[in-house]
């Protein structure tokens, strides 16, 4: 196979269909979309078959257990795959969306239409759900998409890209609307991000190094966040039974994820207090704690397995760990904590747990990250909770858009003016 060529077609594919897609009623994407559901409900057999060939391959090239947490697909992820489709065809459609209208001195008026950003190339690793996700957020926002998934997901890509096309099809779209690249050969993602005439963003999710690449090499914008380095502070003034269920779940619920936290602030004054549990609860599953001086004098004595308690460097400060391992920082007061926050931060998600309304805001207000919480795990940050329906990946920029990307990420506005006969004095 001769990659630039095949890139090159379905880079003509997508951007022949987006014309089509753009056009497309709301009740027309919604129409696909369900029926890309029904679908997968039908081949649910066929598709956990295909995950299993890749969960294999998997275990048998030695991937890590985060990057096969990712890559399991089985009744529960096709669920929540269905229910994010559904969810998605219930959203507001956003293309078409007229705002800030107004009359100016010279008698026309001027506003702000809402379209779709045109051709959307979106390259991931392990997770195959992100092809129903990508694909679905694409449609309903009016966009063709082209999905790269990694080559250990192949064989669940290809089987959820069936469904897809069988849901397109159903509602008279263009099956070409979402393309899943067939090679694992890595020049088509090099081809990908560097065709500007086909593809008007990209959208990496996966590894520090892939998005590192991406960010490098892309001819074109791209959306995207580096590393998920996430804290939760606990206050001297928080409710400790509250502060307990948030650390714990925000460390443990899942290990591989981008809004895990993977760094644990205390106030000084109540740490004798709360860390002696909460290091009880992390040892109970195996959660290995990096911790300052002042944490290893309270929980020095109380380690059963030395092997899981020991002495922070200073690049734990700054590490995404993706895995069962947390550090833990004492601090003096709120501005301590925020000054950490924002020296180590990747800018992702941050949490506060107190029950002063002052302190509250004042880190809402000041920390500078895509989400910022108060009393809520940092495994919220994510766009099926935040109403998105699903989301196309979290962005850590400050420029079109932050945090979960949903519909109105994969948008643009564009002015429009109504006059009758006006002319320009």
């Amino acid at each position: 196979m001769n990659i630039k060529n095949y890139m090159v077609q379905l880079g003509q594919n997508a951007r022949a269909a987006a014309r089509s897609i753009a056009a497309a009623s709301s009740g027309q994407k919604n129409q696909a979309l369900l029926a890309m559901a029904e679908q997968l409900d039908l081949d649910r057999e066929l598709l956990k078959q295909a995950n299993q060939l890749d969960m294999q391959a998997g275990r048998d090239k030695g991937l890590d257990a985060a990057m096969l947490d990712r890559l399991a697909l089985g009744d529960s992820g096709i669920d929540s795959m269905i229910e994010g489709l559904r969810q998605v065809a219930g959203l507001a459609d956003p293309c078409g969306e007229i705002s800030d209208m107004n009359f100016r001195p010279s008698g026309i008026k001027v506003g702000k239409m809402r379209v779709p950003l045109g051709v959307v190339g979106i390259i991931y690793e392990s997770r195959p759900n992100v092809t129903i996700d990508a694909a679905s957020l694409c449609l309903k926002s009016g966009n063709a998409t082209i999905l790269r998934g990694g080559s250990e997901a192949i064989h669940s890509n290809q089987a959820i890209a069936a469904c897809i096309k069988s849901g397109l099809v159903a509602a008279g779209l263009p099956e070409t609307a979402v393309q899943v690249v067939e090679t694992t050969d890595r020049q088509a993602v090099a081809e990908l991000i560097t065709m500007p005439a086909y593809v008007d963003v990209i959208v990496p999710r996966g590894g520090k190094s892939l998005i590192e690449r991406v960010s490098r090499d892309a001819k074109v914008a791209v959306i995207k966040h580096l590393d998920g380095i996430c804290h939760v502070y606990i206050d001297d003034k928080a409710d400790l039974d509250k502060a307990f269920d948030i650390a714990l779940n925000a460390k443990t619920h899942r290990y591989g994820v981008c809004n895990a936290m993977e760094t644990l602030l205390v106030q000084q004054d109540i740490a004798a207090e709360i860390l002696p549990r909460l290091a009880a609860a992390y040892w109970d599953k195996q959660v290995e704690l990096r911790v300052c001086s002042q944490t290893m004098a309270i929980l020095a004595p109380l380690a059963g397995s030395p092997s899981l308690l020991l002495a922070a460097s200073d690049s734990d400060w700054d590490e995404e760990y993706l895995a069962p391992i947390l550090a833990i920082k004492l601090v003096q007061d709120l501005n301590q904590a925020m000054d950490h926050i924002a020296q180590h931060s990747s800018g992702h998600t941050e949490t506060i747990v107190s029950q002063d309304y002052s302190r509250v805001q004042t880190f809402l207000a000041q920390v500078d990250s895509a989400s910022v919480m108060a009393n809520a795990s940092t495994r919220f940050a994510d766009g099926f909770e935040y109403g998105l329906g699903a989301e196309i990946g979290i962005s850590t920029d400050k420029i079109h858009a932050r945090g979960p990307v949903g519909l109105e990420g994969l948008t643009s506005q564009k002015w429009i003016v109504f006059g009758d006969g006006h002319i320009r004095a």
